[in-house]
């Protein structure tokens, strides 16, 4: 159930009964050749929305403008100072805190937002404030490995673009037909969380603006399967939030 969508009289019954919210949190940022610039907030909103007709959840409207400054060489790239955003996020959380949910349950699907989004949660009550991104829960992160392989990589992964062409359909691969330079650990453990370098050194070193993910092995069919996938899981790790964030405020 969309916040969006309901009135306040609707939600004034559901916050009577008890309820935790659901908050998609993305980015606005170029994702290779083939795609799409909200890839991130298409794939945190989607997860949350399935997840949410699972385990009978409210999702607030996403926040789709978020810390990517590396991209910004990019055109189409709308990247936020990571202290805004931090404040925002937490005056979002906050209010919704105030109008009485028990909990406020992040979806995220941007790396760069982590570190702000873990501190916004320690700012607020404790406990009432959870992040978890959609491919964390261990049935996605197995189901990515089997399908991708190192060809995953760390930006316009194949199995963000799946979802995004299991819910809006394929862009043509273009530059993204050609496998991308394969990444070192090194490389990754030191890039980890998005910390990347300047806007211009970053599309220098990476051209066509993937970062060692081979968004060519993307198909819709998989998308699907992911998406249920890391429905399932979300739900799962809600449900247990939601009466954990119940039994601080009871």
């Amino acid at each position: 159930m969309q916040l969006a969508h309901m009135t306040w009289l609707e939600v004034e019954a559901r916050l009577k009964a008890g309820a935790a919210v659901m908050v998609p949190v993305g980015s606005t940022e170029q994702h290779g050749p083939m795609g799409m610039i909200v890839t991130d907030t298409i794939c945190a909103e989607a997860v949350a929305l399935r997840a949410a007709d699972l385990c009978d959840a409210i999702v607030a409207p996403a926040l789709a403008y978020t810390p990517a400054p590396f991209n910004t060489a990019f055109p189409g790239t709308v990247s936020i100072p990571e202290e805004l955003f931090q404040a925002h996020a937490t005056a979002v959380f906050r209010g919704l805190l105030v109008q009485g949910f028990s909990g406020v349950f992040i979806v995220n699907g941007h790396g760069a937002n982590l570190a702000p989004l873990q501190r916004a949660a320690q700012e607020l009550a404790p406990g009432r404030v959870a992040v978890r991104s959609w491919w964390e829960p261990q049935e996605v992160n197995e189901m990515r490995k089997d399908l991708y392989g190192d060809w995953e990589g760390m930006h316009a992964t194949p199995s963000e673009v799946a979802i995004t062409q299991a819910l809006l359909g394929e862009l043509p691969a273009g530059e993204a037909a050609e496998p991308p330079q394969k990444l070192s650990p090194a490389f990754i453990k030191a890039h980890a969380g998005d910390r990347h370098g300047p806007p211009e050194e970053h599309r220098a070193e990476f051209p066509d603006g993937r970062v060692g993910s081979h968004s060519a092995l993307a198909n819709p069919q998989d998308g699907a399967r992911l998406l249920e996938a890391a429905a399932r899981g979300i739900c799962e790790d809600f449900q247990a939030f939601a009466e954990a964030a119940e039994q601080k405020i009871s």
